[in-house]
């Protein structure tokens, strides 16, 4: 079986990843290299203001979260890393010379020029940086840099990233398995528990859960040193919250933390961050469509039903202030399980959030008074979500779930449970202000 990992030198997280491709490779399995050219990849399908990627887009707050998050994941790993000055760097100088080389001679130079990007900061731009990189892996450059400049070259790198389009790629790392005539995208080095288990067979697309089962984030969790904190900020109308909330009793068992869940309006959020209310729809069509396949890959990693609604974007401000409710008034395992069935409905069973009945109906199967709807339009309700959705702006959360280790380290994203257990277990991530 063959995997292909599609990169660029550019991207850090396909640097994390390529380590794991080398790891992979290392042990047998088949590796095919696909490098690409990513700028020309966004110009492609029009990602981000001019076709120069998602990043140029980034507000203040999901910027700072960003560099964050692939410093965590490069401590995590264990892999070196320093964010170069002139990020983003000009790459296709060194992905033509690549291109040049014998491949069997592409693992060595690959792990070479990502070494100079992302370990050393060098330019990657410059001739002198790619030879010096190249002669210290012990590669033979000859006229690499000469052959670069050939029509054949640049027309291959060209046709390698248009075939990265067509495959639906809108990012890097992208690792594609081919079987027959399909294939199965998978984005992201944060999917690396995915990849390992289609490996063993799993069909994401098919199967109804991963080999082994279902997963559960409080696997492997140990118990958390005493006052311990986790705040989670969500909104029923994200379906990664969905999938958080589900999550949350596995991992408050594991650890002995019990999460103050908060409940925020998120388009409140996104209209005080000055961003898009509803992201899915600003996304370029191939991101979307995989965004499509990964909530719904999602679900059955985690074993939850999962049924994307035909009524979306909806308005969640009724079912958030239930949860508000519910907070100030129940014990967490209440709270959770109203909040996890008031996203089930949206998520799962086609059921509008918008309409009273609904409402009222989830109430009284879950046993809460079904009188909390008239409640939701009291003043102290209206407030009380309000303040919760500045107390997420000012906690620097810029979407849903997005989690509060300690008061002080911020995560976002149902898929960074695994770096919220290690936080709560006592990991501080290194570099990082108070």
């Amino acid at each position: 079986m063959t995997l292909e990992f599609w990169f660029d030198f550019s991207c850090p997280y396909a640097y994390l990843a390529s380590r794991q491709a080398a790891a992979w490779a290392a042990k047998g399995i088949d590796i095919d290299w696909r490098p690409m050219l990513l700028g020309g990849v966004f110009r492609g399908i029009a990602s981000g203001p001019n076709g120069d990627g998602p990043m140029a887009a980034l507000g203040p707050a999901k910027a700072l979260h960003n560099l964050r998050d692939m410093q965590r994941w490069a401590e995590v790993l264990g892999a070196p890393f320093q964010m170069p000055a002139a990020h983003p760097m000009r790459t296709v100088r060194a992905l033509r010379v690549l291109l040049t080389l014998p491949r069997r001679e592409w693992p060595a130079a690959i792990a070479a020029l990502y070494a100079a990007y992302w370990e050393r900061a060098e330019d990657v731009a410059r001739d002198d940086v790619i030879a010096a990189a190249l002669t210290g892996a012990g590669i033979e450059v000859g006229d690499a840099f000469a052959r670069a400049e050939s029509d054949a070259i640049k027309d291959e790198l060209r046709a390698r990233t248009d075939e990265a389009i067509e495959l639906g790629i809108f990012g890097a790392p992208a690792w594609v398995m081919r079987r027959g005539d399909s294939h199965t995208l998978v984005w992201g080095q944060d999917r690396l528990p995915w990849v390992e288990a289609m490996l063993a067979g799993w069909d994401p697309d098919r199967d109804a859960a991963p080999p082994g089962g279902p997963r559960t984030a409080g696997e492997h969790l140990a118990i958390a040193p005493p006052g311990s904190t986790l705040d989670v900020y969500f909104d029923v109308s994200s379906p990664f919250g969905y999938l958080a909330l589900a999550q949350l009793p596995s991992i408050a068992k594991a650890t002995g933390v019990t999460p103050r869940l908060i409940p925020i309006l998120l388009g409140g959020l996104f209209k005080d961050i000055g961003q898009a209310t509803a992201p899915l729809l600003a996304m370029p069509a191939s991101k979307q469509r995989y965004f499509y396949l990964e909530t719904a890959r999602w679900a059955r990693w985690w074993g939850q039903p999962f049924d994307f609604p035909r009524k979306f974007p909806q308005r969640s401000i009724a079912a958030q202030r239930l949860s508000v409710i519910a907070v100030a008034e129940r014990p967490f395992a209440d709270q959770c399980r109203l909040a996890t069935a008031l996203a089930r409905a949206m998520w799962a069973e086609q059921r509008d959030l918008e309409e009273p009945e609904t409402l009222r109906a989830i109430l009284a199967a879950e046993g809460f008074p079904t009188e909390w709807i008239e409640r939701t339009s009291e003043p102290a309700i209206k407030a009380a979500l309000i303040a919760n959705t500045a107390l997420a702006k000012n906690a620097n959360a810029f979407g849903v779930p997005s989690f509060v280790v300690n008061g002080r380290l911020l995560f976002w994203g149902q898929d960074r449970l695994d770096l919220v257990g290690r936080a709560l277990a006592g990991w501080s991530p290194q570099n990082e202000a108070t």
